[in-house]
């Protein structure tokens, strides 16, 4: 289960400069993050950490990442 505090925290790293990232970033959140494991949830973590423009290359599939947990999280943020 995930914390009301964890989730408020997590709302506010998902707000980024591009407008993009805040949009489908809100979406994987609310759809998704509650059913992650730990690892899972690390690997968002990481990917929040990330800059707006290579993080938004990574979800346009710009970028190729050889990091297995993120193709994860990835496929997830891609979904319809």
């Amino acid at each position: 289960m995930v914390s009301t505090a964890e989730l408020n925290r997590l709302r506010w790293n998902c707000r980024r400069g591009l407008l993009e990232l805040d949009l489908v970033l809100a979406r994987f959140l609310e759809r998704h993050y509650a059913a992650l494991g730990p690892a899972g949830r690390a690997a968002f973590g990481e990917l929040l950490e990330m800059p707006d423009n290579e993080l938004w290359d990574l979800i346009l599939g710009k970028l190729d990442s050889h990091n297995t947990s993120w193709k994860t999280i990835l496929g997830l943020i891609n979904e319809p």
